[in-house]
């Protein structure tokens, strides 16, 4: 299950814990916890994540693309191994990759 910090202090990015397993059944949770989070910055807890599946990873990349857009930071803090290896395989390496702040 993916959960979302109930009360994010003002001026700090708002935290989401990503599932264990980020498998199809995941994705519509995980896109519902993103869109509750959109407007502010946002850290994604990656550290038990044990596997990675292409819908919650076409999920991640949608809300990193739409972070983006409105000038927000979107991070990946944490990454397991797994997490890592999974999403690099699927050529997006990139999501783990530190955000350059402007």
């Amino acid at each position: 299950m993916t959960s979302v910090q109930d009360t994010p202090v003002q001026g700090l990015p708002a935290s989401i814990a990503l599932a264990d397993s980020l498998d199809m059944t995941a994705a519509a949770p995980l896109a519902a916890a993103l869109l509750a989070a959109r407007g502010a910055p946002l850290n994604l807890d990656a550290s038990a994540v044990r596997r990675v599946g292409a819908q919650c990873l076409q999920v991640l990349l949608a809300a990193q693309t739409a972070w983006s857009a409105e000038g927000l930071a979107f991070d990946v803090v944490d990454p397991s191994p797994e997490f890592s290896d999974g999403v690099a395989l699927m050529g997006a390496a990139s999501l783990c990759a530190p955000a350059v702040q402007d």
